[in-house]
């Protein structure tokens, strides 16, 4: 009996993507681990996301995604490392019921 597993593009492009960032970190410079340490502020974060400025404020209010706050006088607020928010984003993500067609 012969079984042929077939896989829809996007997923295909799912798994690669995984492999990719799971691999970063090993085949970084020299072995070393490296992570990506871009920090958002809430008007960057609001673009990466698309969303607007004020469901990124109710999200942070309601402690819905991952977040630093500075408290140095004028230049403080919320921050966002973007590690952290790849890692939310991975978390909401929810998979199609049906990834696998198997053909007979």
């Amino acid at each position: 009996m012969k079984a042929e597993l077939t896989l829809p593009s996007e997923l295909v492009e799912q798994i690669s993507d995984r492999v990719i960032e799971k691999l970063k970190p090993i085949l970084g410079s020299n072995g070393k681990h490296h992570e990506d340490d871009t920090v958002f502020d809430k008007k960057g974060l609001s673009e990466y996301l698309r969303l607007s400025e004020s469901t990124i404020n109710k999200m942070v209010s309601n402690k819905e995604i991952p977040h630093f706050k500075i408290q140095s006088g004028q230049s403080g607020g919320v921050r966002f490392f973007k590690k952290d928010i790849d890692r939310w984003i991975a978390k909401q993500t929810i998979p199609e019921i049906n990834q696998f067609h198997a053909k007979r």
